[in-house]
């Protein structure tokens, strides 16, 4: 089969940085299958081309990207026809790919993979806050030939909108972030990761006030934060305002090569998310045997209380008391990680793979 992928970005030419690694795997893994041209909307700011994980990635760029993106997908067809048309992320992606689909009369699919279903007027966030974007939305997903989801939040979500939609989680590729069993606690401060880039969806005040509660009560941690700063220094300076210096890390963008260690040291994964249709970060940290405390959004909110803990979003007491509650009990870290791990492996690339090529081909046959 000739696939045709419209993503908004997440596949820069050196595959490692401003990349998504779950997207890199999926990738890969339908084109050892298929012909999978991926049009990314916006990587570059100027137009190209480039392969990457055996697939074709055409940069539409800067300028009348949906206009273009279009074109050029109608280009690629006249070459040699799709035989399906997928948006990875609705929005954009998905406007481009169903609008193609309908042109060239093939199926058009729709991955609901971020904040598309939401709406957040406090930050400004979500693909709901305008009356715009919830019109898009209508039209594009009830046009979609299949819509599918990472978590079941976010199929409860489409429900709601009248929609149906197929549970699809975006796996881990256990060839290139390899399972390590959960370990045992050693002796001196807890340690714990957060990962995600600075930004008010992942809403890291919540995440710093926890601790804080934490600090204040004795508590001895040692917390790395990985992502990229958005808010101009706000996180850092919020730390030092609390009392957190000499107990938080703030350590930028970091590749998987140089994550996995990390990963490997944590003794618990913090998530303080708003929202999530994931969070993929979950996953990766349970491959590597580290379990989960955080809000309740995405997998975390499947996975609780047997597989995570989740407390109500913006809740940092909440969230301060899960994060003592599996520091203090050894055995229910190690129980929580087990189980994590179960569920990661079940659900890895292969399998996010399978799924979607399974559902290419039975759409195709219709």
């Amino acid at each position: 089969m000739k696939l045709a992928l419209v993503v908004p970005g997440g596949v820069d030419r050196g595959g490692e940085e401003r990349v998504i690694p779950v997207l890199l795997s999926l990738i890969a893994r339908l084109a050892r299958e298929h012909e999978v041209h991926v049009f990314a909307l916006r990587q570059e700011a100027k137009p190209g081309r480039w392969p990457l994980a055996g697939a074709t990635v055409h940069n539409i760029g800067d300028g009348w990207q949906r206009t273009r993106a279009v074109a050029a997908i109608l280009r690629e067809h006249r070459r040699a026809p799709f035989d399906t048309v997928q948006a990875i992320f609705s929005g954009h992606c998905s406007l481009v790919a169903i609008a193609a689909a309908r042109l060239l009369r093939r199926p058009g699919l729709v991955h609901i993979a971020g904040g598309e279903l939401v709406a957040l007027p406090a930050i400004g966030y979500g693909g709901r806050l305008h009356w715009r974007s919830r019109l898009r939305e209508a039209v594009t997903l009830r046009a979609a030939t299949a819509v599918t989801a990472a978590s079941a939040p976010i199929i409860d979500s489409l429900r709601a909108l009248g929609i149906e939609a197929e549970r699809l989680p975006l796996g881990v590729d256990l060839e290139a972030w390899p399972p390590s069993l959960p370990r045992t606690r050693s002796e001196g401060p807890a340690k714990l990761l957060h990962v995600a880039s600075q930004n008010r969806v992942k809403d890291q005040p919540t995440l710093l006030r926890a601790l804080a509660v934490l600090a204040a009560d004795g508590k001895d941690f040692r917390m790395n934060l990985v992502g990229v700063d958005t808010l101009d220094g706000a996180i850092p300076r919020l730390a030092t305002q609390l009392g957190l210096d000499g107990r938080v890390r703030f350590l930028g963008f970091k590749t998987q090569r140089e994550l996995r260690p990390l990963m490997e040291d944590a003794d618990l994964l913090v998530m303080s998310s708003l929202h999530e249709a994931g969070p993929l970060v979950l996953l990766e940290a349970a491959v590597a045997g580290v379990p989960t405390v955080g809000t309740a959004v995405g997998h975390l909110v499947e996975w609780a209380p047997d597989a995570a803990l989740a407390v109500p979003a913006g809740d940092w007491l909440a969230l301060a008391g899960a994060i003592r509650q599996v520091l203090g009990d050894e055995a229910q870290r190690l129980r929580l990680a087990r189980e994590a791990q179960r569920r990661a492996l079940h659900e890895d690339a292969a399998y996010t793979a399978a799924r979607f090529d399974a559902l290419y081909r039975r759409v195709a046959a219709r």
